[in-house]
């Protein structure tokens, strides 16, 4: 006899599980999930713990930057392996003495300086970062903005990019980084944009834009909002929760 499986009651002309990729309407078989459902579920958590256990291929992304005309230089945070960055936040926001040095001799003056940081999330690095990164590259050297070149950051938190670009004194930092993975995705880049970064920058002082990948926010609309934000943090001089209001003053 073939089970029987309750699923919840909804308005049968509306299909929930069409609309998210969050998990409704999975069912039960008793008092517990569908086989299918659990199933589901114990790998969408192997693969969270994969994206936030495995490390960048920083040869490889180098390579494929590479491919679209992009020179990088790879940095290290004070974090010296992923245990460390796991249980040490504050180490992974901090520059290693020798990448502060790498950075310092490239020379200043630039106006964005673009960071791939590996962040919660390797996954999401491997799969969007090279379209995401020389998309930026090629708009900003269309804009005529003095790029540096692309910084792949290794064991990196958000604010490594104040050091970076302190570094770099770059006048825009552009940070993408891999998102902390969830179990309905753990392939999102977050993007994290900050006007004269400077150790000790707050969050407040930076732009956000989050859930960049395949079957979230795509990567042609992403370059959008991003050179978007870039122009008007350019013109007001201020990045953050700051900005909507000094745009507005401009009009």
């Amino acid at each position: 006899m073939a089970d029987s499986i309750a699923t919840p009651r909804q308005n049968p002309g509306i299909d929930l599980t069409q609309m998210t990729d969050a998990r409704v309407a999975l069912g039960r078989f008793g008092a517990g999930m569908p086989t299918r459902a659990s199933q589901a579920f114990l790998l969408d958590h192997a693969r969270a713990r994969q994206a936030v256990w495995s490390t960048v291929d920083t040869d490889r992304l180098a390579k494929g930057l590479g491919g679209h005309g992009c020179e990088t230089v790879i940095v290290d945070s004070q974090a010296q392996d992923r245990s460390t960055y796991i249980r040490r936040p504050d180490l992974g926001r901090l520059l290693s003495h020798a990448s502060a040095e790498r950075l310092t001799a490239l020379g200043t003056g630039y106006d964005v300086a673009i960071v791939i940081a590996d962040g919660l999330s390797s996954t999401a690095v491997e799969l969007n970062a090279i379209p995401l990164a020389a998309g930026l590259m090629s708009r900003f050297a269309s804009l005529h903005m003095a790029l540096s070149p692309v910084i792949v950051a290794r064991q990196a938190r958000v604010a490594l990019s104040d050091p970076v670009g302190e570094a770099l004194r770059a006048r825009i930092v552009v940070m993408l980084i891999g998102e902390r993975p969830g179990l309905s995705a753990s392939d999102s880049i977050g993007v994290y944009i900050t006007h004269q970064p400077k150790a000790g920058t707050p969050d407040s002082s930076r732009n956000c834009i989050s859930n960049v990948r395949e079957g979230g926010l795509a990567i042609p609309q992403a370059l959008d909002s991003i050179v978007a934000l870039v122009t008007a943090i350019r013109q007001t001089g201020i990045s953050g929760v700051g900005l909507k209001d000094a745009v507005a003053a401009l009009r």
